[in-house]
């Protein structure tokens, strides 16, 4: 199997904390959505014979989109790519496009997946981060939302200045009181050049507090696990049966196609990485040239991914898969560096795989950071 990423860099305005490629300006939107047509028409053979089981669309905020320009990107992918016969497809939305008209028209489209960035349903944190909607849009989308689509996720945003951790336990359980079956959360991170990290320096907003962070981070587990939710990735819980076919195909290695400025791909070898500037971007495609970059990884290189990305999920990194893959040297490297963070109780081995503690879970990037080859021949 693999996947399509679609990126549709538009936002109504800036997140303080977003570092993604995006443009608050609409005047290229048609232009760009020519493109990205042309964009899959232009790679329609860089899948081979891979069916396409899922299709993504990220951005920026896709939900700007009409049902119109959405349906014919989804009937492009279709033209070009072969395609399973239910694939998942994904729209990420904001609350205050997701009116009761627009969610009964997206349930009737082809997309059968939302992912709502809901952030918190406190007006002072959507305030502090410069979210385009209201807590109370965000309660009303999705009571409408949930009637009309059984699929949906939410995020959320933990380790916020001033939040408490009453206010984090109300935040989980307000979204878990709309049945959500998948929840994305993510610590606040202060990102470079963003609006966050100036108004930080200037002291205008208070700094992040990691310690805090980390509290919220296992309230999140304990409340979640407790109502059958599976912590399938350190940002990821999802229901049974309701995990990101998407996300679940990138941690696991899978081919996928990013289209779009700044959307990445990766086909088992090589990883590519489109032009992040939208006019760039449109002028190439039109004329018939793909203004991407590309890098073939080493062994190197993919091992250290598949240890990042392992070390991230329920999978955990399968010590035998190491060795039959990369050799015996990694496998060597990998055993011996782990062993302080075993004794720390920070990492495990379980059915010959080196998986994350609970304890050591909010840590693991940079656990898995430490147990990378450098400079192997």
């Amino acid at each position: 199997m693999s996947g399509l990423y679609i990126h549709i860099p538009f936002c109504k305005q800036a997140c303080y904390y977003c570092d993604f490629h995006f443009s608050t300006s609409l005047k290229k939107k048609d232009k760009l959505i020519q493109a990205l047509v042309k964009e899959l028409e232009l790679r329609k053979e860089e899948l081979g014979d891979e069916t396409v089981e899922t299709i993504y669309f990220g951005g920026g905020t896709p939900s700007l989109l009409t049902n119109q320009e959405l349906e014919l990107l989804i009937d492009s992918v279709y033209k070009y790519f072969k395609v399973s016969e239910n694939p998942e497809i994904t729209l990420e939305a904001n609350p205050d496009d997701l009116s009761e008209n627009r969610i009964i028209e997206l349930s009737k489209s082809p997309i059968n997946r939302l992912s709502i960035g809901v952030q918190s349903f406190f007006q002072r944190d959507l305030k502090l981060m410069n979210r385009a909607h209201n807590a109370k849009e965000a309660k009303t989308c999705l009571s409408v939302a949930t009637r009309y689509f059984d699929n949906i996720s939410i995020d959320l945003i933990y380790g916020i200045p001033d939040l408490t951790h009453e206010e984090w336990i109300e935040n989980i359980e307000t979204a878990l009181s709309y049945n959500i079956p998948h929840i994305s959360s993510y610590a606040l991170t202060v990102e470079p050049k963003t609006a966050l990290e100036n108004f930080i320096k200037k002291g205008v907003v208070k700094n992040v507090d990691d310690a805090l962070a980390q509290e919220q981070f296992h309230i999140l587990i304990d409340k979640l696990e407790a109502e059958g939710f599976v912590h399938y990735e350190l940002s990821n819980f999802g229901k049974p049966d309701y995990f990101s076919k998407n996300n679940s195909a990138y941690w696991l290695g899978k081919p996928y196609l990013g289209i779009g400025p700044s959307a990445h791909s990766f086909n088992g070898k090589d990883r590519g990485w489109n032009v992040r500037n939208n006019s760039k971007y449109i002028k190439s495609i039109q004329q018939n040239i793909l203004p991407i970059e590309t890098e073939t990884l080493s062994v190197t290189d993919k091992y250290n991914e598949y240890v990042m990305t392992g070390l991230r999920t329920i999978w955990g990194v399968s010590i035998e898969k190491v060795e039959t893959d990369f050799g015996k040297n990694y496998k060597k490297h990998l055993l011996k560096q782990s062993e302080k963070y075993i004794n720390q109780h920070l990492l495990y081995i379980d059915d010959a795989k080196l998986l994350t503690t609970k304890k050591g879970k909010f840590l693991s990037d940079g656990i898995a950071s430490d147990l990378f080859k450098i400079n192997l021949s």
